[in-house]
């Protein structure tokens, strides 16, 4: 493939054009979306579905997130939609929120759903994704635009760096605005089992539902293989593999905050008489306490949405310092922060000590 095209957002128009007819014509294409940027292609036309895959390296076991501009076009491709499923749509649509629904048959390629009867489904909540989904006028599906593992792109910039001579082309729509990828959910017998914790609460859906339904966390652990009881092809990206690791070895510190530093700086100071080029990331409140090769910073321990925003931004900083050792301030499992969490301990790989 010859290098990639690159549409800059002060050409948004020409570049909308273009990525549309690009992806119209079975082509790849990156693009923006309010949690990260996503890799397009028609979900209808397999040969393309399986580009993806080839351009990120990504297992054909994993099934993708299928993006729609109008919550009204899902019944073009599911074959039902309950009565829960139907208030998660309308409070959280266009948002960051996929469901995992029953998939229409002949709909979309089976590579985007992995041979399952199931089909992942959202509608992302960025003006120039909804347009460009219009535009191209096929439903796409769109995993993370990076390569398979590699921290998520929340800039076009970093997908380049992953996927430059890969795809078709990038469309730059600037920084994405959560930073961390959607939740996902399947509602089953009268409960939303949280896949994937993401951009919408936990919280928020137990709201929306009303007291209704119960919340089920259905999370795998970040270090293990295993998945659903029923299948070994997960239901959902993110179950499964590993994902989001950064090039170093990480550590994951969480705890009682007052402890948190302390343990930190002790493990800071063990790499660094090994000889290893160190980093730390951490909250703005303990920055001044660290001794290590790259101190960064999320944001204020009070923000853990700034947190999520910067996260996969400071994890491709680490690897462009030549980082081999990350040493990671947790965060309170609540909120966002309960992605922000599951994110890191994916990142770390599992490797997590608890003070």
């Amino acid at each position: 493939m010859t290098e990639t095209k690159y549409w800059p957002a002060a050409e948004r128009c020409t570049g909308l054009k273009e990525a549309a007819a690009a992806l119209a014509e079975g082509g790849v294409v990156a693009f923006p979306t309010e949690t990260v940027y996503g890799l397009g292609a028609d979900a209808r036309n397999t040969s393309a579905v399986r580009r993806i895959f080839i351009a990120k390296g990504r297992p054909s076991d994993n099934p993708l997130i299928v993006h729609l501009a109008h919550a009204e076009h899902v019944h073009r491709i599911v074959g039902s939609v309950n009565e829960i499923e139907s208030i998660l749509m309308a409070a959280f649509w266009p948002g960051p929120l996929t469901l995992v629904l029953p998939v229409r048959e002949g709909a979309v390629s089976p590579l985007v759903t992995a041979g399952l009867d199931t089909v992942a489904v959202r509608v992302p909540a960025h003006d120039l994704a909804r347009e460009l989904i219009d535009a191209c006028g096929c439903p796409l599906a769109a995993p993370s635009a990076n390569r398979s593992g590699r921290p998520s792109p929340t800039l076009a910039d970093h997908v380049m760096e992953d996927l430059n001579g890969r795809i078709d082309g990038v469309l730059d729509g600037g920084p994405t605005g959560v930073g961390l990828e959607s939740t996902v959910v399947r509602v089953m017998e009268g409960r939303i089992h949280i896949l994937r914790p993401g951009g919408v609460t936990s919280e928020q859906l137990r709201e929306a539902a009303g007291g209704t339904a119960e919340i089920v966390i259905t999370v795998n652990l970040p270090n293990s293989d295993a998945v659903a009881p029923e299948q070994e092809t997960p239901r959902a990206p993110g179950m499964k593999y590993a994902h989001y690791a950064p090039k170093g070895d990480m550590l994951l510190v969480t705890g009682d905050f007052s402890g948190i530093a302390a343990a930190v700086q002790g493990k800071l100071a063990e790499a660094k008489q090994r000889h290893r080029r160190v980093a730390v990331l951490c909250c703005t409140e303990h920055a001044a306490l660290y001794d290590a090769d790259a101190v960064l910073e999320y944001g204020s321990r009070h923000s853990p949405e700034d947190a999520a925003h910067s996260l996969y931004s400071l994890l491709r900083e680490c690897d462009e310092l030549d980082i081999d050792y990350i040493v990671a301030e947790g965060y309170p499992e609540t909120g966002i922060g309960t992605a922000l969490m599951n994110r890191l301990r994916k990142a770390a790989g599992g490797n997590e000590l608890t003070v």
